[in-house]
């Protein structure tokens, strides 16, 4: 029964991908190639989610038909108690959470890094340009901000085709492009829309800044105003869902993610951890559950609903740790914690 799951969930789920991304393929001419390449990169992921939605369709349906047959009747009539059934039934999923973890921690997160590449290509565009959004860099006495920093050579005049070639110290390697900047030393704000840091040069260049004085009425200074910034410019941290668990670990233990970026890692982390014992939390609550449904359509229906309260609990949370709303380790482990809590609770049930 969980085979004939995990088949019809896999198939589902490959169908509305393809339903999604074969017309984007299409239109775009992508090579028979590039549309496996992007098949396989993505199949990781759609198996992960059938490993652990397929547990509560086996259980419940399994159970519904052991109901049917009058084989769970014989079985109490003949002394076997009903949670001596339930028990047993978490040893196996357990072993599916051991294949899901593995596949979420090693080969999602390259599947998921490859398929963005892949379509990049289709599209012919090249790769998304890695941002920081806003940074902050507090030395003592001063306060540097910038909405969003974007690495390469800033579009000017100077990095025309027939301009001289830059020195190691102006390569595109040590500079990036500033977008609403703000920067205050020693009680004086500047302000512009735009800026360069050079990170050779220690250097921020504000675009036309404006200049705010303690006693003083602002004033737009006229042409570039540049300023010494000690900080280093590192290249934004990867999307974490597409960095190993041990590339999450190191990245954690260092100083250089910023508060939001640390809350998605951290939930990235213990997520990977958590999704995996949801198979057992779904065999537990299932198991309980199915002892107490008497027919095959009830059955079908508490498929149709765990699958969509998990899948309510499964969006919500990312977006409750990304906000700071919920710890993020909590909010990773809420899923499976609530399908505990309700098996334990239809488990106590049962064996009234």
């Amino acid at each position: 029964m969980y085979g004939a799951g995990l088949a019809l969930l896999l198939a589902l789920q490959v169908a509305d991908t393809l339903s999604s991304t074969l017309g984007k393929a299409l239109a775009y001419r992508a090579t028979p190639s590039e549309g496996v390449t992007a098949f396989f990169a993505i199949l990781p992921t759609i198996v992960n989610r059938s490993l652990v939605l397929a547990v509560p369709f086996a259980i419940l349906l399994g159970l519904s038909r052991l109901q049917r047959d009058s084989e769970l009747k014989a079985a109490f009539a003949a002394g076997i108690r009903p949670l001596s059934l339930v028990w047993p039934l978490l040893l196996p999923f357990a072993l599916v959470g051991a294949v899901a973890f593995w596949n979420a921690g090693t080969v999602v997160p390259a599947g998921l890094d490859r398929w963005d590449r892949t379509w990049f290509g289709i599209f012919n565009m090249p790769e998304k340009i890695p941002t920081r959004d806003n940074y902050t860099y507090a030395p003592p006495g001063a306060l540097y901000y910038a909405g969003r920093v974007t690495p390469g050579t800033p579009p000017t005049p100077s990095s025309a085709p027939d301009s001289p070639v830059p020195d190691s110290a102006g390569t595109s390697a040590n500079l990036a492009q500033l977008a609403g900047v703000m920067v205050q030393r020693g009680g004086v704000v500047y302000t512009a829309n735009s800026g360069v840091w050079d990170a050779a040069q220690r250097t921020w260049t504000l675009d036309s800044p404006w200049v705010t004085a303690p006693g003083q009425r602002p004033r737009q200074q006229a042409g570039p105003l540049t300023l010494p910034q000690t900080d280093a410019l590192r290249p934004p941290p990867a999307e974490a869902k597409k960095v190993s668990n041990a590339q999450l670990r190191s990245a954690l233990s260092g100083p250089g993610l910023s508060a939001q970026e640390r809350r998605e890692y951290t939930y990235q982390l213990a997520s990977r951890y958590a999704d995996p014992f949801t198979p057992i939390a779904f065999a537990l609550a299932a198991a309980a559950l199915g002892l107490l449904i008497r027919n095959q359509a009830a059955a079908l229906a508490a498929v149709i609903v765990f699958i969509a309260g998990f899948y309510v609990l499964w969006i919500t949370m990312p977006q409750l740790a990304r906000a700071g709303a919920v710890d993020p380790t909590l909010a990773a482990w809420v899923p499976s914690l609530v399908f505990v809590l309700l098996g334990l609770g239809l488990a106590w049930r049962v064996n009234r």
